[in-house]
């Protein structure tokens, strides 16, 4: 038998109920039920970029689909950054995730452990820049994180520039402070899937997908200053991409501190 943990959010706090943890995903309570949320915008695009929202999904949750519908929306917002990281620890419900990925559970468990001080994986979960998370599905309060964390980016005195060079290639401009200790990520994605499941949990629905992780790729380092990355049509030869993103981050599973999308 499985064992029921109890998750308590920082969202209790401002006055919402917890969660029930079922073998890692989050089963909203009755009063943190479905979330009519105008899709508007909510942060302004700052030098350092998007801010990066990952969901953190799977096509075996049923809980996933509302969470898949409001990155979606999020999306349509240019100051916003959605990447959808489909996971594999529900491919056991009878139903294998067509876009999961390995690299995508481990990226969530190094959240869990590095930004969120061990706490529990769970699907939907959206992760704002590296820092802050919420259940994906609670527009609200996944807007209110996102303009917090623009108005970080705004104030950390970072600027990420995208310029096209010859033949094809794209050169990323970075500046910034000094000491900083980070990595550069190359993401391809898929703008969008739709994917009809078969069986588990979700069987017999359509369920669209949006910025799907396709691959990374490591582009080096930046401590800080004045820096620059040439990236060639070669790099971006990804099948099944139609758009790629480069992602500023304090290591695997630290903070996004900056992103620009190609």
């Amino acid at each position: 038998m499985a064992m029921l943990k109890i998750w308590i959010p920082m969202l209790a706090l401002a006055g919402l109920t917890g969660f029930v943890l079922i073998e890692g995903r989050a089963d909203p309570s009755a009063a943190a039920a479905v979330q009519r949320v105008a899709a508007r915008p909510v942060a302004t695009l700052s030098a350092a970029g998007p801010v990066v929202a990952e969901l953190f999904t799977s096509q075996g949750c049923s809980s996933c689909p509302p969470a898949d519908a409001v990155a979606a929306r999020l999306a349509r917002d240019p100051a916003i950054l959605v990447i959808s990281r489909p996971v594999t620890y529900w491919d056991r419900l009878g139903w294998k995730d067509s876009l999961g990925r390995e690299e995508n559970t481990r990226l969530q468990r190094q959240y869990g452990d590095r930004a969120f001080d061990g706490a529990n994986i769970y699907t939907p979960q959206l992760v704002v820049d590296g820092q802050a998370q919420a259940v994906g599905s609670q527009e609200a309060r996944v807007r209110a994180l996102i303009a917090s964390a623009a108005t970080a980016r705004r104030n950390a005195g970072l600027s990420v520039t995208l310029a096209a060079g010859n033949a094809g290639t794209r050169t990323v401009r970075l500046d910034g402070p000094r000491g900083q200790n980070a990595e550069l990520v190359l993401v391809a994605l898929a703008a969008g899937r739709t994917i009809s499941i078969g069986s588990g949990e979700n069987g017999g629905r359509q369920v669209h997908y949006t910025n799907v992780v396709l691959a990374e790729r490591a582009l080096g380092r930046w401590s800080g200053g004045a820096h620059s990355v040439t990236i060639t049509p070669d790099m971006l030869r990804q099948t099944g991409a139609d758009r790629h993103a480069v992602l500023v981050r304090q290591g695997p599973g630290g903070a996004v501190i900056g992103s620009a999308v190609i």
